[in-house]
């Protein structure tokens, strides 16, 4: 994970706040909290205390894999997938980052926050805002790009939403054969069903994650639940 600052920084930076604004500290903690990208306080110190290098995150994953980060909202998702980017960057690698979700300016300053460099943007990085989000334009789009880039596409049920696109399954399975025959990582960060949160299990598996038509979720390769600061990485047979 990558803060804006040290977490003793930012718990300062919090009693300040809560002195000038005269409010709770846990409420404070909170704010900050969700300036970094967490719901909460208690997220972010406990994915702080959990957090392993960005580099041993990334040698999880192999050329070719269809990666899903699958969370509810608030819950890091999008931070972990940036940082996965990143650090792909780092290491030589080029990569594009897909968004409904974010202008095109908020996608840039989401990307620095979770540790990417500023001169990514303009060497290696490109970020996609169409909102025709679908396999036909990641395709386009990857095939201008080497083999062995990486993608992060936010997110997998906006592929399902317009009616002028194949279905889902078929979306994926076009994706995951590019994916295999050009060696290229996709990351897609996907949304977990509201029924989670009143069950009785510590993180989400593959029966939470939110599919308003069928998928058969063995086409990705592997997949990784968040959940209150705790994680679970998985290969998918």
């Amino acid at each position: 994970m990558r803060l804006s600052a040290p977490i003793f920084r930012l718990k300062r930076r919090a009693k300040q706040i809560a002195r000038q604004h005269a409010i709770p500290l846990h409420a404070a903690l909170d704010d900050i909290a969700r300036q970094e990208g967490y719901e909460s306080w208690s997220l972010l110190a406990a994915r702080a205390a959990q957090a392993r290098p960005v580099a041993d995150h990334l040698s999880r994953l192999d050329p070719g894999d269809l990666l899903l980060i699958a969370a509810r909202p608030g819950h890091g998702k999008t931070v972990l997938a940036l940082e996965l980017l990143a650090e792909h960057l780092k290491s030589g690698g080029q990569g594009i980052f897909f968004t409904f979700e974010y202008t095109e300016a908020e996608a840039r300053a989401r990307y620095v926050a979770a540790g990417g460099r500023e001169s990514d943007l303009n060497d290696g990085l490109w970020i996609d805002t169409t909102d025709a989000l679908g396999a036909d334009r990641i395709v386009a789009r990857l095939s201008d790009l080497p083999h062995g880039s990486l993608a992060v596409i936010d997110y997998l049920q906006l592929m399902d939403q317009r009616r002028d696109t194949p279905p889902l399954a078929d979306q994926i399975d076009s994706l995951r054969r590019f994916a295999m025959g050009r060696g290229m990582i996709l990351i897609f960060l996907s949304q977990i069903d509201r029924a989670f949160e009143t069950a009785d299990k510590p993180l989400p598996d593959l029966s939470d994650i939110r599919l308003p038509n069928p998928v058969d979720l063995r086409l990705f390769t592997k997949a990784w639940f968040l959940n209150k600061g705790q994680s679970r990485f998985e290969a998918i047979h």
